[in-house]
């Protein structure tokens, strides 16, 4: 039976280039895959899943009036893979896992799970809910801890608060960053912050 996979990570942990391997495992075994990225994602150019590591391939793109369905693919698709899979809407992500369990067809979901804030990404969340098979794939901080976070800087690497949810951008905006990094220059001081207990 097919699943809806999510395999999210920080910035930077190799989800493209993850979702490009598996794409041509695919291929290489003579099967077709549908991939999708994010139409308002230009980093690589439009409707291009672009990596670190220079790889790129061109692609369709969804936005929010995208449907997703097994009568909207070609025929013959073996499997579906999403890349900026955070911008799905929580009703598109509900498609998808429909499409694995009622039409049999695997669906590869990558992408952030939270951003700039700490605060969930709704298609993340939808799909940290109904995903049938989770799995975090793993970067590093600067520092050398495990990054899990996203951190916003400005031209001149200064970390940014406050702004819009979605801001495209690449190193030049984002730094993965650990916990431990993320809280260490918030403003928020221990005697400030919310406590568990009170």
């Amino acid at each position: 039976m097919a699943k809806l996979y999510f395999r999210y990570a920080a910035m930077n942990a190799g989800k493209s280039t993850a979702l490009l391997q598996a794409a041509y495992n695919y291929g290489e075994r003579g099967m077709q895959v549908a991939l999708y990225t994010a139409a308002h994602d230009n980093r690589s150019g439009s409707g291009v899943i672009g990596s670190r590591l220079g790889l790129h391939k061109t692609v369709d793109t969804f936005g929010p009036q995208t449907v997703f369905s097994r009568a909207g693919l070609p025929a013959g698709i073996a499997c579906v893979l999403i890349d900026e899979a955070q911008f799905l809407t929580p009703e598109q992500v509900r498609q998808l896992h429909r499409m694995a369990h009622r039409d049999d067809v695997p669906v590869l979901c990558f992408g952030l799970r939270s951003d700039f804030r700490g605060d969930g990404f709704p298609g993340a969340i939808t799909l940290l809910t109904l995903a049938d098979d989770l799995e975090e794939m793993k970067t590093i901080c600067a520092c050398g801890r495990k990054a899990s976070m996203n951190m916003r800087i400005d031209g001149q690497g200064r970390r940014v608060m406050q702004g819009e949810q979605v801001e495209i951008g690449g190193n030049e905006r984002y730094r993965a960053v650990c916990p431990t990094c993320f809280y260490a220059d918030d403003g928020v001081g221990p005697e400030q912050a919310p406590g568990l207990f009170g």
